[in-house]
């Protein structure tokens, strides 16, 4: 049966990752999107990922479209609100579907 370590994802600056890096840690993989009512959720995920990162905690962030389409932006869009708006740092994925 496989899991989740046996498959990989672009990040979000198109890189491949191997979720095979994040054997062992506790993953919390989550989508993310910047314009819905639950957006501000990226402070408490990033408060969550800057205090446990150290014990082996990860928040992996998979932005999409799909749900009322309140991921519109590309990359670019993606990171810079991110960054600026939530000093996120935890790893974001590209888009997905």
């Amino acid at each position: 049966m496989a899991t989740v370590h046996d498959f990989e994802a672009n990040l979000l600056d198109g890189a491949p990752q191997k979720m095979d890096a994040y054997r062992g840690k506790v993953l919390l993989i989550v989508n993310v999107v910047s314009k819905c009512g639950f957006t501000p959720q990226y402070a408490s995920r990033e408060d969550m990922y800057q205090t446990h990162q150290d014990q082996g905690f990860e928040v992996l962030g998979f932005p999409c479209n799909q749900f009322g389409h309140q991921e519109p932006g590309d990359a670019d869009a993606i990171r810079g609100f991110c960054s600026t708006k939530y000093t996120v740092t935890f790893p974001l994925f590209a888009k997905i579907e």
